[in-house]
């Protein structure tokens, strides 16, 4: 590990402990980096809130008498302290983001474009029932093939709609490492959907229609229920030895 890197780690781990000349030296060098991290998320200055409500989570909540939990725990040194309060922040951004989304009013059906009457309707995609069926057939198999590790991450993150910070928590991983292997993840299914298809019979722009027609419309794919059939599937039946 770089001395730099240990240096910071070392500084956490006084921050952690709960070290106050630690912690004025991090205010000290560290809140400029954020401010400025923050005004490059947004440069209207509301992001400047989350740069601050992370020093809660930094200082550590106490649990019971002495007990502290602090952010800083998930610090491992593999990257300057910089780089992983910026990725914190930044994901923290993008968590809010998520979250105002979901909470948009949809339109109001006056405001909504209404088609011309009269106007004649496009016709519907024959191939887009049998695509999606077969998408979805192939997606499962994919599922089905995950390690049970990776199929928990997905259910953690895309599911039950935990945040990178709260999977990792749940995993005992650092979230950059729960977004890293949701990365991999999602490159392993696409690679083994796209290697189905072809088996199928599938041309390039056939998986490309196929991969349209679900991005449009996912129907029936529901990884809830993937995730829950992979599961089933691998766990032995009552009184049946493993």
């Amino acid at each position: 590990m770089k001395a730099l890197h240990a240096a910071d780690l070392e500084l956490a781990r006084q921050c952690a402990a709960g070290d106050e000349k630690a912690w004025e030296r991090f205010i000290l060098e560290y809140r400029p980096l954020l401010y400025r991290a923050a005004d490059a998320l947004d440069p209207s200055g509301s992001a400047r809130d989350l740069a601050d409500s992370l020093y809660a989570d930094l200082y550590g909540i106490p649990e019971g008498e002495s007990e502290r939990r602090s952010l800083f725990r998930y610090f491992q040194g593999r990257s300057s302290l910089a780089t992983w309060l910026r990725a914190v922040l930044a994901q923290r951004y993008v968590d809010r983001l998520r979250a105002q989304r979901r909470l948009e009013p949809l339109p109001d059906e006056e405001r909504a474009p209404h088609r011309r009457e009269g106007a004649p309707s496009e016709p519907p995609d024959p191939d887009r029932s049998r695509h999606l069926a077969l998408l979805r057939r192939a997606l499962t198999r994919a599922v089905e093939r995950l390690a049970s590790r990776d199929r928990l991450r997905l259910g953690c993150y895309y599911v039950q709609e935990l945040t990178l910070a709260e999977t990792g928590r749940l995993l005992e991983e650092h979230e950059a490492t729960v977004s890293r292997q949701l990365a991999r993840t999602r490159r392993a299914l696409r690679e083994d959907v796209e290697r189905q298809l072809r088996e199928a019979g599938f041309t390039d722009a056939q998986m490309a229609e196929c991969f349209e027609s679900a991005a449009e419309d996912a129907g029936p794919l529901d990884l809830n229920e993937m995730l829950g059939s992979a599961k089933a599937r691998k766990e032995p039946a009552p009184g049946r030895s493993i």
